[in-house]
């Protein structure tokens, strides 16, 4: 994890995103400028468009952890759906130095290149298990999924790395070859992350991990996430509306309202001197 007093070299990003927008419906040409905190809303009230983020600027560098929070419908998940091409964007550019050097936009790439980012350079935990695992599928044969897709089809290398993983994400490998919906949510959750970890990618996207989860559970589960990022190096976007979870996990922090920035910087800064009215509101109720 980098440290908090670290300031990150602007040379060294592992991903730039610039001007991240995503619209529902018809926008007019001043959709973007009629919505936002300034207007506490998102809705156009013009054309009723909805803008679910717009202008969305950040970099993210290597070993860094970011969390994105925000009330229920102020855009942070499609932030994160959007940079794992699971929503198309309305615009925006972003740049990963892993692919093609940092040159390409990666929304304007072909799907067959978005697949191979997707599976050979990105991880995913969703908030539902549901939507990260096919539960016809057992805990092994999800890892094996991830694995397959990046070209590994080495049946015995493939259950080794398994094996491996759910030892480490604390599932028993005796249920290696038990279905997801025989497991507690929180179980469910621990398969979920060794799937996304299978490749080892540079970049790990977790939407509201721990939503859902009893309280000992959410803590186990954030304990695991801690203990990965610290020995494997990985990048992370955490998106939460839960401040306890992002003091937890971040090293810096964005909060989003109406589908804007209102306010970013170093987490601890961000929660002990809040500067937006948001913001300060957000963490009075953490209080």
């Amino acid at each position: 994890m980098v440290m908090k007093n670290d300031l990150p070299d602007d040379h060294n990003w592992l991903l730039r995103v610039r001007g991240l927008t995503k619209i529902y419906g018809e926008p007019c040409s001043s959709t973007v400028q009629l919505t936002g905190p300034q207007f506490n809303s998102n809705i156009c009230p013009e054309t009723e468009a909805i803008v679910a983020c717009a202008e969305i600027d950040f970099d993210l560098y290597p070993g860094e952890v970011l969390g994105i929070v925000g009330e229920s419908g102020s855009g942070k998940s499609t932030v994160v759906q959007q940079l794992y091409f699971d929503l198309e964007s309305s615009g925006g550019e972003v740049f990963f130095s892993h692919f093609d050097e940092g040159k390409t936009n990666l929304l304007e790439v072909s799907n067959q290149k978005k697949r191979y980012i997707r599976n050979h350079l990105m991880g995913m935990v969703y908030q539902n298990p549901r939507d990260g695992l096919n539960f016809s599928f057992s805990s092994g044969g999800n890892i094996a999924e991830k694995l397959i897709m990046a070209g590994n089809f080495h049946v015995g290398s493939i259950r080794e790395r398994a094996s491996t993983l759910l030892e480490r994400t604390e599932v028993p490998v005796a249920r290696m070859d038990n279905a997801p919906k025989t497991f507690s949510g929180g179980m469910q959750q621990r398969v979920q992350i060794s799937k996304a970890i299978a490749n080892n990618p540079p970049i790990l996207f977790m939407d509201e991990v721990t939503t859902g989860l009893d309280v000992s559970v959410q803590a186990k589960v954030l304990d695991l996430i801690r203990h990965l990022q610290h020995d494997l190096g990985i990048s992370m976007i955490v998106v939460s509306h839960d401040l306890a979870v992002i003091r937890m996990l971040t090293d810096r922090t964005m909060v989003l309202k109406n589908g804007r920035i209102v306010e970013s910087g170093l987490t601890d800064q961000i929660l002990q001197d809040p500067q937006h009215a948001y913001t300060q509101l957000l963490v009075s109720s953490l209080l």
